[in-house]
């Protein structure tokens, strides 16, 4: 037994992990090389908190950052689209599941954003379960047997075709709540350790507890941002910290079974802290890229004699970069016909591009934006091997 928990045979047969409530006992090591960690961690977060606090709107970029976190969030998982899908996306259906999954976890976001601060409502287990419905909600999730909304009343795995041959059995059923509820306990400690590293052991818990028959990783990862939204550490949700568990995937899988089987919530703990670190300063140069980009086609649509309706469609397309001619209308209150020929006008100096076939329904995009927008979002040729 470690002092994160212990594998034990069940009766029927197979060997799952039966995790310790949090803390950690030894408590963690907060000294050194990790307490320097931490301490970088709280400044990029600050200066991310302090960029969004000087933007003019950041409503603006905090709905396009979800929907970055979303793709991330689900590529981890093997989904396959890409963000020109995901902003493509209309009201009228999604062509296909994957980005449905997408979609449906941006709404999981949304919603549960909306709980805690609208609602101001507590994180628990019912919140949790509230959140898992609308992830799982419709396209694949949607099915029956994965009981959107439900803990899982049957045993689940990671990796191999039956937990006897599988890389990591969780809790049983009949152990379930006990460890969930010791889970939703920790939410709501008021110890010592800090906010950043509670949250970071409380997505490890998560993952290792899996909690729902299918999900568990994408709601996990979304626990981090409401969690530090929650605290008050997040002044928007605008931390893309899956870009970070992307590019290191098999890092943080690795990371969450050495706690598992050693008990080393120390190197998991500087690994995320490691994230948090590099995601914050991504956002805020990510943030001010966008910020030039506004400026200087703002500035080319002025000379190009556009004016306002040239600064109007700059500020809407950042907000949906994707758009129709009768799209452009509406934004900027004009014409069809001049709607039409500021997209041309935009088309010939670079700003949009059209991203689909043919003369009808034609559909541009905020070309540059989106670029940048997309930087980790690149789809692999395989899915993951493995989900957590």
């Amino acid at each position: 037994m470690s002092r994160s928990g212990y594998f034990r045979k069940v009766p029927a047969g197979y060997t799952a992990f039966f995790p310790t409530p949090l803390p950690p006992d030894p408590q963690l090591n907060v000294d050194g090389e990790l307490q320097l960690l931490l301490s970088e961690a709280d400044r990029a977060l600050g200066g991310l908190n302090m960029v969004v606090s000087v933007l003019p709107n950041p409503d603006l970029l905090v709905w396009m950052f979800i929907q970055k976190e979303a793709l991330l969030s689900s590529q981890i998982e093997g989904t396959q689209s890409s963000l020109v899908e995901i902003l493509s996306a209309g009201e009228e259906g999604y062509p296909t599941a994957d980005v449905g999954e997408v979609i449906n976890y941006i709404k999981a976001m949304r919603y549960g954003l909306s709980r805690l601060k609208v609602d101001d409502f507590p994180m628990s287990l019912r919140l949790i379960r509230e959140i898992h419905g609308v992830l799982m909600q419709e396209v694949r999730g949607g099915e029956v047997h994965l009981s959107p909304g439900e803990f899982r009343n049957s045993q689940n795995w990671i990796g191999g075709t039956t937990p006897g041959n599988a890389r990591f059995v969780p809790p049983p059923p009949t152990e379930l709540m006990d460890a969930l509820n010791s889970f939703e306990h920790y939410m709501h400690v008021d110890d010592d350790m800090p906010p950043l590293i509670r949250c970071g052991l409380i997505h490890y818990q998560f993952e290792t507890i899996h909690p729902f028959n299918d999900g568990n990783g994408r709601i996990g990862r979304l626990l981090i941002t409401l969690y530090l939204a929650w605290n008050g550490l997040l002044d928007e949700p605008m931390l893309y910290l899956s870009a970070y568990l992307k590019a290191h995937q098999q890092e943080y899988y690795d990371r969450l079974t050495q706690v598992r089987t050693s008990g080393n919530y120390e190197a998991w703990t500087r690994f995320f802290l490691e994230g948090i670190c590099e995601v914050s300063r991504m956002v805020v140069d990510t943030t001010r890229r966008i910020q030039v980009l506004e400026r200087t086609d703002g500035d080319k649509l002025i000379k190009a004699g556009e004016g306002a309706h040239g600064l109007n469609l700059i500020r809407a397309l950042l907000q949906q970069p994707v758009v129709m001619v009768k799209d452009v209308a509406e934004m900027v209150n004009v014409s069809y016909s001049k709607a039409n020929n500021l997209i041309a006008s935009c088309e010939e100096m670079g700003i949009l591009r059209q991203i689909n076939k043919g003369g009808r329904n034609r559909r541009f995009g905020y070309k540059t934006y989106i670029d940048i927008l997309s930087e980790g979002t690149e789809m692999r040729d395989n899915k993951a091997n493995v989900k957590e």
